[in-house]
């Protein structure tokens, strides 16, 4: 059914007029192989900034998550807000759904706007796609910044309980909600201080299900990538980020994240 009024487009729109009044503009970029990915990119570009690259993570689109937070870094730098395939005005009619696909894809959409050089900020599955990106286009990525995201975590520590859930589809079926119910378990887990069920209605929760839904293939496929990363030490300099209470991802997991870094540096300076 047809709905006259969706708060989440409502508000949609909201993020777009902030964008622009920020400084950005909205392109989109054919890479000409069945893939188109919509970037926020600088109305000006300034050469004295540095180039800060911010990939979102699960969820509506980018602007729902980086929204709040562009204008305190636009006066620092040029700042490159896509949206991965698939979330947003990005898709492709490619079978590929990995993390290495989705890095491979915004290296490209920064090649074509002339970045030679990026520092980046990656946000739970954004991070997982960062990583990958600084790992494969090492002479680039200048500086790594990974938020909740337990980049060197293997399948066997959900088995083990590192993570509040069990196993891979457990978790695909809640950061990729198709229910109001499993929104709200989403709510809980992602919130530090989440609202009563009872205050917010299924219906408002539908509709933002049906308006940012992306394809929910991505989380299956691309939740397999741990033993990638692992093989792939990063060069660069990377700061880990996590929350007080993250319940996906609890301190071990940045314990594993540190000691990774920590061996690639030993190995570095051997």
């Amino acid at each position: 059914m047809t709905r006259c009024f969706s708060l989440t487009a409502a508000r949609n729109r909201c993020y777009k007029s902030s964008f622009l009044k920020a400084g950005l503009r909205s392109t989109i970029t054919d890479l000409q192989d069945g893939t188109v990915m919509h970037c926020w990119v600088p109305k000006t570009h300034n050469d004295s900034k540095p180039n800060l690259l911010l990939i979102h993570g699960l969820g509506a689109n980018t602007m729902w998550q980086w929204g709040d937070t562009i204008r305190k870094m636009i006066p620092f730098f040029n700042i490159f807000v896509p949206d991965l395939v698939f979330f947003g005005d990005s898709y492709t009619t490619r079978p590929e759904r990995s993390e290495s696909f989705q890095a491979q894809c915004v290296m490209r959409v920064m090649e074509a706007n002339s970045v030679k050089k990026l520092s980046l900020v990656g946000l739970s599955y954004g991070g997982f796609v960062g990583y990958s990106l600084a790992a494969q286009f090492s002479e680039a990525v200048e500086r790594v910044v990974i938020c909740c995201a337990g980049v060197c975590m293997e399948e066997k520590d959900l088995k083990e309980g590192v993570f509040k859930v069990s196993d891979l589809e457990e978790a695909a079926d809640i950061l990729v909600p198709q229910t109001p119910e499993k929104l709200r378990e989403l709510l809980g887990f992602a919130m530090f201080k989440p609202p009563p069920s009872t205050l917010v209605p299924s219906c408002l929760l539908a509709d933002f299900i049906d308006v940012s839904e992306p394809t929910i293939s991505v989380s299956r496929t691309s939740t397999n990538f741990s033993s990638l990363l692992i093989a792939n030490r990063l060069p660069q300099y990377v700061c880990f980020a996590f929350g007080v209470v993250f319940f996906f991802m609890l301190i071990r997991a940045a314990y594993t994240n540190r000691l990774c870094v920590q061996s690639t540096r030993k190995k570095r300076k051997s």
